[in-house]
């Protein structure tokens, strides 16, 4: 029986911000609990051959707005607020090893929704450490650690083995969730998870 869902992320993915938003509810309706991997998309990218799809059709200007068209009707049928950021694509490095401290914590969800607004909510620039910090203090997250944190050797080495044991589970993009050993990539496979979870219940 299926009792937990692994979340696989970055915060600079759209997709994986509003996959997170409506996982919980998703997570509750059949008694699961969630946990929460960050991971850095780039190595993945380069570890897999891939890329986003906003790079890959960047020159076909239909399926650019296609793709930033679903993203905006995803959030509106779910009543979320979602604005593409001004500053996409974000380097999220220092952003994600602030995850990792956060991982476990908590104060683990307040950080990661508190990044994930910055971003797509609010447009902040949060590859800017200046940035960064300020939000950590606005939400009264424990700033110095995890400015601390984003400097640390282990947190750094722990995010890298984290990105490669996703890869080597099959991650070739975020969000991607695991139900057991079934992996779901994309905002859109919310449903087949669903499906999944209905099974095992």
């Amino acid at each position: 029986m299926t009792q937990h869902i692994e979340f696989v992320y970055d915060f600079c993915s759209p997709n994986a911000f509003l996959a997170y938003k409506t996982l919980p509810t998703l997570a509750d309706k059949h008694g699961v609990s969630v946990s929460y991997v960050p991971v850095l998309l780039s190595t993945i990218f380069k570890s897999t051959n891939n890329q986003s799809p906003f790079q890959a059709f960047s020159e076909n200007r239909q399926k650019s707005a296609y793709l930033t068209h679903d993203l905006h009707r995803f959030a509106r049928a779910r009543g979320l607020s979602f604005h593409m950021s001004p500053h996409f694509p974000i380097n999220t490095k220092f952003a994600m090893r602030g995850a990792v401290l956060a991982s476990g914590k908590s104060w683990e969800n307040e950080y990661i929704e508190a990044i994930f607004d910055a971003i797509w909510v609010h447009g902040q620039k949060v590859d800017d450490l200046g940035v960064l910090t300020d939000i950590l203090y606005e939400c009264e997250l424990p700033a110095r650690k995890i400015r601390e944190a984003m400097t640390n050797v282990e947190v750094k080495q722990r995010l890298k083995e984290q990105t490669k044991a996703a890869v080597k589970r099959g991650v070739f993009g975020v969000p991607s969730m695991f139900a057991g050993t079934e992996m779901f990539f994309g905002k859109n496979s919310m449903g087949n998870l669903g499906l999944e979870l209905s099974k095992a219940s």
